[in-house]
């Protein structure tokens, strides 16, 4: 499927279509499966009539044309279906579609079509609140001043100034406001009436529906559509003879099992989980060695329920460091509990919520949803806003009350405890976790990625089905859970640099102190230390400072003192201010000699690639072949309509409609594909044009007859124009831009897990299996900025092993991730060293690298990076009397306990 949309699209290339599709999709940052289905649909609308009472074999046709798979509308106008993954942005789709389907074609009337109450919720806000995040025509500047109007069930009926004869109507309807004939509400006066939109409206002079039906452009869009596949539900839909219907599905699967006919684009689930970029990794996790035999259905639960908790706690540490660490929002993580029935619910939910379960630790943390709760304001509250930060819920309960419309993207822990078979658990359950918090794409961060569903006593059967090669399953990732792993617990701590980490001691000394004027007198001392501290690295050349050396300057020590005094006469003046600047002028130099010996000098700068430049180079037309073009005679022929036998012909006379000249004539067809540039470009074309015309224009007898010529072939010239100008086609190699460079930076605190017990090592401690390298905390080194490190392999632990004890090595660094801000492949990542390594004479940027990785094309955009940060580096260093720069890119293989620093750098230093 995904093939012949991405040929139909290249075969019916259009300018004005490309113009505007482009447009929506820079604006609306839509993700590869929404932009070709945006374009499907503008390339298909140029060719499908869009009017009612069309013939449906014939629009059919046009369509199967380029899709055989499309069997059949299955509705009685022209309806596309789109089947696209959970999670991808089906909602953004639809305001895309309406957006262009308005831009392009001017339809200002459409129908959205919701299953239930929740998604018709939720779309009124997505369609109608500018202020919500999730505002689907953000950026979209016609709706800006023309914003689209909603109507939905609740405001159809009021006076008619929802009826504008210029604003875009977008109305918005639950499928039960219209899906029976017969109205049976409790009312007596609604009882065997039809439903209100259906009945008389007084300011319309007849029934909302009929409206609606009246409309002769209203187009229809159907999310969740394989829920309208039902005979009332579609007999309701083809009421409404809409010129176009477009379905929206993850499941194009009908109520009977049967597949739908009308799909013309699908990503389905197994693609997005191939591709890895829009949707969670999802994994089924079991605990090692698990065996249910001598097990109870309910020990069984307890297990999995328990062991969710694990699972839940680590993904809780992992969001919070990377929030800590990419200074982004926290995500709050929370799990889902799949339940039989309203009973077992309850149930669970007192197990949970009792001191059996881990202390009573959950006791006010957990939300039972089910019709038996559902109503409750407080449990409704708490529900929709289970993305908040702000929201205690760590654990929802449900009983078969989540599914579609409900697009949460905190959920990271999954445990069914209803019987499933194993493809169901899959397709089902974990839609529901899919989506992905951060701008809905994954961060690269494997945990922060990751969907965990416990499935202790499916994992087998998953197992097996995921053998099936065209299951969804096998692109699923399986965890067995160490027993032990699951007994420890994590938590967050922060290695900071040792100056901080003295000033905390310092301060936990004064938290000591009885005597009042002691403690004042010594606060007064600390607090000195810290504004010292605080307003070094704000110092630039512009201040007299190029260099760490360059703060014991009796002039910069005055400009620290008044940026001190400024800092505390801020806002409510510090009262203690005459005290603490003396405090301040006392301890300077002591303070920045302190500093000196426990800083890198780091270089501060944005290291930022160009812009991706692109020209033509310039180059003769070659007309020896394909401009041998010749004038298709032009008659215009004549038939008697009684006598239809008697037929004459008139000759056209030339030249009185051509407004342009032949050069613009063919350049205003060039300047249609998008790679083409005019204001760039114009004096090339020119020169190619008027070359192709006097080629041309050799082969006519009459030249006089060029601009027919023209006029006929305008659009075959500029493609065989086109076809040579791509050869001679460029693109430039962007280099980094000279960045601002400032003297040294802060050194930056880290932040990571560790466990709660016995997570601390001795960098010297040999760890087995290696696989547990990762999992702890090394302490004892003396050279390092940071007391403490952890490291991704255990190459790394022996670096830092090496470097600690090379006689030769004064500091080092393993930097945190905010310290330097170097950006590689088109500016969308950023480059983090692992080791930063100070000698006498040089700074080392040193990066131990799986072997086989080392020449591939990641490594080497990372280390062309690292090499332009040296030479800039060097550049700013060597006029400040710095110390060189220089990088290191080491094989794994060759990092050993016994190996020396030097040694690793005769081998493998890269050079600019």
């Amino acid at each position: 499927m995904e093939n012949s949309t991405r040929d139909y699209i290249i075969e019916q290339a259009n300018p004005s279509v490309d113009t505007i599709v482009n447009r929506i999709n820079n604006r609306l940052s839509l993700r590869d499966p929404l932009r070709d289905s945006l374009q499907l649909v503008a390339y298909l609308t140029e060719e499908l009539e869009l009017k009612k009472e069309v013939d449906l074999k014939a629009e059919l046709k046009k369509i199967k044309k380029h899709y055989p798979s499309c069997k059949d509308f299955e509705r009685d106008f022209v309806s596309l279906c789109f089947s696209i993954a959970t999670g991808v942005g089906k909602t953004r789709l639809m305001g895309a579609f309406i957006t262009y389907l308005y831009l392009k074609k001017g339809i200002r009337n459409f129908f959205i079509l919701a299953p239930n109450l929740t998604i018709y919720d939720k779309l009124i806000e997505d369609f109608g609140n500018p202020n919500y995040k999730k505002y689907v025509f953000k950026g979209i500047s016609e709706f800006v001043t023309n914003r689209p109007v909603i109507i939905n069930g609740d405001n159809y009926a009021e006076k008619g100034n929802l009826f504008g004869d210029q604003e875009v109507r977008i109305n918005i309807f639950n499928i039960s406001k219209f899906n029976s004939d017969i109205k049976l509400g409790k009312g007596k006066d609604d009882k065997g009436k039809p439903p209100k939109m259906k009945r008389l409206s007084e300011y319309l002079g007849q029934s909302y529906w009929n409206y609606l039906a009246g409309l002769d452009d209203l187009v229809i869009l159907m999310d969740e559509a394989h829920r309208y596949h039902a005979d009332a539900s579609k007999k309701a839909i083809n009421e409404l003879k809409p010129v176009l219907g477009l379905e929206l599905t993850a499941t194009p699967i009908d109520e009977k099992g049967k597949a739908f006919k009308n799909v013309v684009y699908e990503y389905n689930l197994a693609q997005a989980l191939e591709d890895g970029k829009y949707v969670k990794a999802p994994a089924i996790a079991t605990r090692k060695d698990f065996d249910k035999k001598n097990l109870t259905p309910k020990e069984v639960e307890q297990f999995k329920l328990e062991d969710a908790i694990s699972v839940h706690e680590d993904t809780k540490n992992e969001l919070e460091l990377y929030a800590r660490n990419n200074n982004v929002q926290l995500v709050k993580p929370f799990i889902l509990v799949v339940c039989k029935d309203i009973n077992h619910a309850s149930e669970v939910y007192d197990y949970i919520s009792s001191n059996a379960f881990y202390n009573g630790k959950y006791e006010g943390r957990v939300l039972q949803i089910d019709s038996s709760t559902k109503k409750v304001e407080e449990i409704e509250r708490q529900f929709l806003s289970l993305e908040s930060p702000d929201n205690e819920i760590e654990i929802v309960i449900h009983v078969n009350m989540l599914k579609e419309g409900w697009d949460v993207t905190n959920l990271y822990t999954i445990v069914p405890l209803r019987a499933a078979n194993a493809s169901v658990l899959i397709e089902q359950t974990i839609g529901r976790g899919l989506r992905l918090p951060y701008n809905g794409k994954r961060t690269g961060v494997d945990k922060v990625d990751k969907l965990t569903v416990l499935a202790h006593d499916n994992f087998n059967r998953v197992i097996q089905e995921a053998k099936n090669p065209d299951s969804v399953l096998n692109k699923l990732t399986f965890i067995e859970l160490d027993e032990e792993d699951l007994k420890t617990e994590s938590t967050i701590v922060t290695s900071e640099t040792k100056i901080n980490a003295e000033i905390r001691r310092e301060q936990a000394k004064i938290n000591a102190v009885v005597n009042p004027e002691k403690k004042l007198e010594l606060t007064h001392a600390l607090e000195a230390k810290k504004a010292i501290v605080n307003a070094i690295p704000t110092f630039s050349s512009n201040e007299g400072v190029n260099s760490v050396n360059d703060l014991s300057k009796p002039e910069v020590k005055q400009k620290a003192l008044q940026k001190i005094k400024d800092t505390l006469s801020r806002g409510q003046q510090n009262i203690f201010m005459p005290q603490i600047v003396a405090e301040a002028e006392a301890q300077y130099d002591s303070v920045i000699a302190n500093f000196k010996s426990q800083i890198i000098e780091i270089p501060r700068m944005d290291l930022v690639l160009e812009e991706v430049e692109t020209w033509f180079e310039d180059f003769d037309l070659d007309t020896t072949k394909g401009f041998d073009l010749n004038i298709m005679q032009e008659e215009i022929l004549r038939m008697d309509l009684k006598d239809q036998s008697k037929i004459d012909s008139l000759g056209v006379k030339q030249g009185a409609f051509v407004n342009e000249t032949p050069v613009n004539q063919v350049i205003a067809e060039l300047i249609n594909f998008p790679e083409i540039d005019y204001d760039e470009s114009a004096d090339l074309l020119h020169k190619l044009v008027t070359q192709a015309l006097e080629k041309l224009s050799e082969n006519l007898s009459d030249k006089k007859q060029l601009p027919v010529l023209i006029r006929q072939y305008r659009k075959v010239i500029a493609g065989k124009i086109y076809d040579q100008l791509k050869t001679h086609f460029k693109m430039s190699n962007p280099d980094y831009i000279p960045p601002t460079i400032l003297p040294f930076v802060k050194i930056e605190d880290w932040n990571f897990t560790v466990p709660k017990e016995n997570g601390y090592k001795h960098y010297t401690d040999v760890i087995t299996p290696l696989s547990l390298v990762t999992k702890y905390v090394y302490r004892g080194f003396e050279k390092s900025c940071h007391p403490e490190y952890k490291f991704d392999s255990n190459t790394e632990k022996d670096f830092s092993f090496v470097i600690e004890n090379d006689a030769s090595v004064i500091k080092w660094l393993r930097p945190a991730t905010n310290q330097f801000r170097i950006y590689w492949g088109k500016n969308s990542n950023k480059y983090e060293p692992d080791f930063i390594v100070e000698t006498e004479d040089s700074i080392f940027m040193c990066e131990p690298k799986k072997a086989k990785e080392i020449e591939t094309e990641e490594v080497q955009l990372k280390m062309k990076a690292a090499l332009k940060y040296c030479q800039y580096a060097n550049e700013f260093t060597s006029k400040n009397e710095g110390k060189t720069w220089r990088y290191l890119l080491i094989p794994h293989d060759q990092v050993d306990k016994t190996s020396s620093f030097q040694n690793l750098v005769n081998k493998f230093e890269k050079t600019y």
